[in-house]
């Protein structure tokens, strides 16, 4: 119940698959790239690359399927693809309404992504009046502070360290798609809405996770405290 849990006074958004259909093209692009060696690109792959640094998710890939690349040829060859479609990602249901809702009431909010610069731009080139509403954003693969990616909590502690002032990890809810990025938000301490894929086993992360939606379009604001849509 919300009157058992501490007040909710700083929220923390992850990007891909979260506010952006970002996650299909990459699916697309690794796919395409894996099947020219004769490999596949498996969930269960993308579930650990889901979160982390583009160096660490090239190399899980590269690793577990044993490709010829390094990790900077893997970027090289992925890049080409995403660059081009990145710019078409759509906004993910639920998204649009719950951020202009919280900024509308005044709620700080971060972005806290394994993306780096670059990429971050193109995939939100088409939607700035949205992603401007958010106070400041670490991109692990760019951030000198993101020691780690996810689940390491690095870039929610540092997203959380940017506000003016900074709260208390548990007055702060992360938002995620990702299973590293629910350990990565219950490590740093913070409150974590999980939205993941339809193919991910929710029982494995049931408890590291405050609530499981299938949508952003479900979440309920006032179950956390905040001001609810209707205010």
């Amino acid at each position: 119940m919300a009157e058992t849990r501490p007040k909710i006074t700083h929220v923390i958004f992850d990007v891909d698959g979260l506010l952006l259909d970002t996650e299909s093209i990459y699916t697309q692009v690794i796919s395409e790239l894996c099947a020219e060696y004769g490999k596949q690109f498996t969930w269960e792959l993308k579930a650990k690359q889901m979160g982390q640094t583009e160096v660490k998710a090239a190399n899980i890939l590269i690793d577990s399927l044993q490709l010829p690349l390094t990790a900077e040829e893997y970027r090289q060859k992925c890049n080409k693809g995403l660059s081009a479609l990145f710019p078409s990602a759509p906004l993910l249901p639920g998204a649009e309404r719950l951020v202009k809702h919280l900024h509308k009431h005044g709620v700080p909010m971060a972005l806290a992504s394994g993306s780096n610069r670059e990429n971050f731009e193109l995939k939100t080139q088409n939607h700035g009046d949205l992603f401007s509403l958010f106070g400041h954003s670490v991109l692990s693969s760019s951030d000198p502070e993101v020691k780690h990616g996810k689940p390491a909590p690095d870039c929610f502690q540092v997203a959380a360290a940017r506000f003016d002032p900074p709260p208390k990890p548990e007055n702060v809810l992360v938002f995620e798609d990702a299973p590293n990025g629910v350990e990565a938000g219950h490590a740093a301490g913070m409150q974590v809405v999980w939205v993941p894929d339809p193919r991910a086993d929710r029982s494995a992360l049931a408890d590291k996770a405050e609530l499981i939606l299938d949508s952003l379009v479900d979440f309920k604001p006032e179950d956390f405290g905040l001001p609810s849509y209707d205010s």
